[in-house]
């Protein structure tokens, strides 16, 4: 199950098996002390561990309460 995105790359952070150790470093059951970015086969996604990329800035932000009004 994969929320707004379909393509997210599996890693072991996003794990609902692995406990996090650190910002670098993931406690597989299956595998031990694994890489945050490496992934086994048996992965499943756990959408509350994803941290999303944060939006984009509005590019005109020199935007004023003039330029919407008719």
């Amino acid at each position: 199950m994969n929320l707004f995105q379909k393509d997210i790359e599996p890693r072991c952070i996003y794990c609902a098996r692995g406990r996090s150790m650190g910002e670098d470093h993931v406690i597989c059951p299956k595998k031990g002390v694994m890489a945050g970015g490496s992934h086994c086969r048996s992965f499943q996604y756990d959408p509350l561990k994803r941290v999303p990329p944060r939006p984009a800035k509005l590019a005109g932000a020199d935007i004023r309460d003039e330029d919407f009004q008719l």
